[in-house]
């Protein structure tokens, strides 16, 4: 998809957006107006036009979004770097079905981007773990997955 402008996920892009996996997401700060770039993991595209993702109720990027709507999420995924940028949307204050306090967001797709530096590639995506108890990140990251993929 080099040097190509997309108006939504190509079926790559869209295979890796059913489970978690790591991201970044910038959004305008509702305090400074200035760049704001969060790591963020429970994000998932319940169709190639949109990517829902949760983050807790007291993230920054919650309101972030509210006072400007406009929003890219950033990954790296099929040998590349691809910058997804829409219209954000608060969908759920609080996502049911989760433990947690977590809010749940719509990204309405309108440009994928391969932004990817000339003559390169992508040859180990990056992996993370989680530092809390495995079992219990392992039951957290499953529901709220399937908690986004109800919504």
């Amino acid at each position: 998809m080099a040097n190509e402008v997309e108006t939504q996920l190509v079926d790559a892009l869209y295979d890796e957006l059913q489970t978690e996996r790591f991201a970044t997401i910038s959004t305008i700060d509702f305090e400074t107006n200035g760049p704001n770039v969060s790591a963020i993991s429970w994000l998932v595209a319940p169709t190639k036009q949109k990517i829902r993702f949760a983050v807790d109720v007291k993230s920054r990027i919650v309101e972030n979004i509210k006072h400007t709507n406009k929003a890219v999420v950033n990954i790296l995924a099929n040998e590349s770097c691809y910058s997804i940028s829409g219209i954000a949307e608060v969908v759920q204050e609080k996502l049911e079905g989760v433990a947690l306090k977590l809010t749940l967001i719509e990204l309405d797709i309108n440009e994928v981007r391969d932004v990817m530096f000339y003559g390169s590639k992508i040859s180990v995506n990056p992996s993370y773990e989680k530092t809390y108890d495995p079992v219990a990140a392992a039951k957290l990251d499953k529901q709220v997955i399937e908690a986004i993929k109800k919504a």
